[in-house]
């Protein structure tokens, strides 16, 4: 009998409730037999004494378990903006996800970050309205909110029975039948039929729900026409199937993870509807070698592929997180690194089950696994056969917002400091470490406040070394505003062989980000030979601005001209002419020093509105939206990220504990004038 493998993640805004529903589900699953708490610390999946000590989740922890005959691979993502990293490189590797959204609180900031980061990738996704016993629950504002907010196709597969500290269970519309749980039957639902209370809405959903499936079927939809809703169960489920892996629809059930109401249900559905990794497209790819795009299907018997998700020091040494897309790999098979050219050797391979793993000998196409024993392979790099080279795609590794010196407590601990960032690096991509050319001073960059505190704290209760945060600094850009050309010759004679080139560049700024370069050189005025060494120069230039010293944006860089002395001139030669042109262009092109500012969503009551709105605005912020829900006011705003560090103190403060707010990267912008100077000395 074949395997039936689901490989899904469970994201959503924190707080959703991500993490207890995975407990839930591993609870009727079988595969613990105690409920965990985050409130208590003691769930399976946030094993971190960091994550137990904050009730958050920092690290995205893998599991599995059985039902229906299905194997079913899960990973809990964090629901933190700070902790986006971990959701990018989950989402690369898995086959769809189920999108957890509070039925209070509706679609979030966040929400919509990870919804988009599973839409880049192709991910197919079920939504799970949770939080159905909370008061102000509402689960039609949220099926209405993932249309408008998040442009899906909801599909509502169940409607609830009761609201709020009344909800007892969920009307099945496929099956058209109520599920309630009750204190006698524990955490089985009893099966029944509709309440009579309920038979109108439930048949006027049944419809809305029909008229949307048959929309994927030419024969389902000629049947109904022609003789209404005479569908069985089966050829519901095949159509929702249909819908779900396809991407053009979004099932949506509701629940309560925290009272375990409608968890067996959405098993069922995993089971059912979530795509299996042969229902996926070929993992597409590019052969080293020979440059041309190649493709691998998802078959046991094609040659072995894997892209490496995320790398976790362990007491086993680097335990790494791997997809297997196509072929079987096999303890002792020695792979081929396409990134670095170099073979590694499979140790051991691990189901995981959050910190605890169970080792298998083999692990086939399709599988989500770790493996120890890897030497050389980082987080996006593929491993394959080597025999049949293939480079996969990776995945994003988003750009700090903030950044800080760090420093050891104790002088004797700068040798030990250095090595635990090389890990926490290791491990987290989005976690930047490097050293200031001028000061000496490590750096250390992230995604935000709490990512930097979260790294501070897992040096010293993880690596033993305890260090110092010095006041955080914005990650400024640099950027042109208009075209700007410089036509050098570098000349330097002493004595003996000297150094001669020329080169004339023209600068653009460009919406697309990083270095883009052109030669057009004709006629041999700058031999090929010397062209990888301009662009070379072109790249260190952008990496450090001549305003400030901050990396430059998007550059069309253009070499129109140029030459060299068959004797003087060399390599080196053309980087320090290429180094001087560039800044003059640039200073040409009249750069300007850009700030990051971030989307900012702060929710009130009402009598805080003014004070708050007062503040962002002092803290150069644009009130660019306000909105009453619930007797609540969301307020969102532009703000500069330099303006606002430690603003949840300001909040608390100025709301008596009652204001929250999300912020996200939202762009960049330049800096006043009157500020740059201030932005300047800071860089310096």
């Amino acid at each position: 009998m074949q395997r039936k493998l689901r490989n899904i993640g469970i994201m959503a805004h924190v707080d959703a409730g991500k993490t207890t529903l995975t407990e839930r589900i591993l609870f009727n699953a079988g595969r613990i037999h105690k409920i965990g708490n985050v409130d208590d610390g003691n769930t399976e999946m946030d094993s971190r004494a960091l994550e137990q000590k904050h009730g958050i989740t920092i690290s995205a922890a893998a599991t599995s378990c059985h039902w229906n005959n299905t194997d079913i691979t899960i990973i809990d993502t964090p629901g933190h903006l700070d902790f986006t990293m971990e959701v990018e490189r989950s989402l690369r590797v898995l086959d769809s996800a189920v999108a957890v959204f509070s039925s209070v609180a509706g679609v979030e900031p966040q929400s919509e970050t990870v919804w988009r980061q599973a839409q880049r990738f192709g991910v197919p996704r079920i939504c799970f309205v949770n939080k159905m016993d909370l008061v102000g629950a509402n689960f039609e504002k949220v099926v209405t909110d993932l249309a408008s907010q998040l442009s899906a196709r909801p599909l509502v597969l169940q409607i609830p029975i009761g609201a709020e500290s009344g909800f007892v269970g969920i009307v099945d519309l496929i099956a058209m039948k109520s599920l309630v749980w009750n204190n006698e039957t524990g955490h089985q639902p009893v099966t029944g039929n509709i309440a009579d209370d309920l038979l109108d809405l439930a048949h006027k959903r049944r419809k809305q729900l029909v008229e949307q499936l048959v929309e994927l079927d030419d024969t389902a939809f000629e049947t109904y026409l022609e003789k209404g809703d005479v569908f069985n169960l089966t050829t519901l489920q095949k159509l929702v199937r249909l819908g779900c892996v396809s991407g053009k629809l979004h099932p949506v059930l509701c629940g309560s993870a925290q009272g375990n109401i409608g968890v067996q249900p959405l098993l069922d559905a995993i089971a059912a509807y979530c795509p299996a990794p042969e229902d996926r497209p070929a993992v597409q790819g590019t052969n080293p070698e020979t440059g041309i795009q190649e493709q691998r299907a998802p078959s046991n018997d094609a040659p072995l592929s894997l892209l490496v998700a995320k790398v976790q020091m362990s007491q086993y040494g680097a335990l790494s997180f791997v997809r297997v897309y196509s072929g079987t790999m096999r303890t002792g098979d020695q792979l081929l690194n396409t990134a670095t050219g170099n073979r590694e050797r499979i140790g051991r391979i691990l189901r995981m089950h959050a910190n605890e793993q169970t080792d298998i000998s083999e692990a086939i196409a399709g599988d989500v696994v770790a493996i120890v024993g890897l030497k050389a392979t980082a987080s996006g790099q593929t491993l394959c056969h080597p025999s049949a080279p293939i480079v996969l795609d990776g995945f994003e590794c988003p750009e700090p917002v903030i950044s800080a010196v760090i420093e050891p407590k104790k002088a004797a601990d700068a040798q030990k400091l250095g090595q635990a960032l090389a890990r926490l690096k290791t491990e987290d991509p989005s976690l930047r470490v490097t050293t200031d050319p001028e000061t000496g001073q490590t750096l250390v960059a992230g995604m935000g406040e709490l990512h930097l505190m979260i790294a501070l704290e897992s040096l010293k209760e993880e690596h033993n070394v305890e260090a110092t945060l010095g006041e955080p600094r914005v990650s400024y850009r640099e950027a042109l505003t208009t075209k700007g050309s410089a036509d050098y010759t570098h000349r330097k004679q002493n004595g003996g062989v000297g150094q001669m080139a020329r080169v004339h560049i023209v600068l653009e700024p460009t919406e697309e980000p990083g270095l883009h370069f052109e030669s057009k050189i004709t006629g041999g005025a700058v031999p090929r030979d010397y062209i990888p060494a301009i662009e070379k120069a072109l790249q260190a230039a952008m990496n450090q601005g001549e305003l400030a010293g901050y990396p430059v944006l998007g550059v069309q860089a253009t070499l129109v001209d140029g030459a060299f002395h068959s004797n003087d001139s060399s390599a080196l030669a053309f980087e320090l002419a290429t180094r001087e042109a560039f800044r003059r262009a640039f200073m040409e092109a009249r750069p300007v020093l850009l700030e990051p500012v971030m989307d900012v969503i702060v929710t009130v009551p009402a009598e805080y509105v003014g004070a708050v709105m007062g503040d962002l605005q002092g803290r150069r912020g644009r009130i660019d939206n306000t909105d009453t829900e619930d007797g609540m006011h969301e307020i969102t705003a532009s703000v500069p990220l330099a303006n606002m560090f430690s603003y949840v103190n300001g909040l608390r403060s100025r709301t008596q504990g009652r204001g929250t707010f999300t912020m996200a990267f939202g762009n960049y912008a330049p800096v006043p004038h009157f500020l740059e100077t201030g932005s300047k000395q800071k860089a310096s």
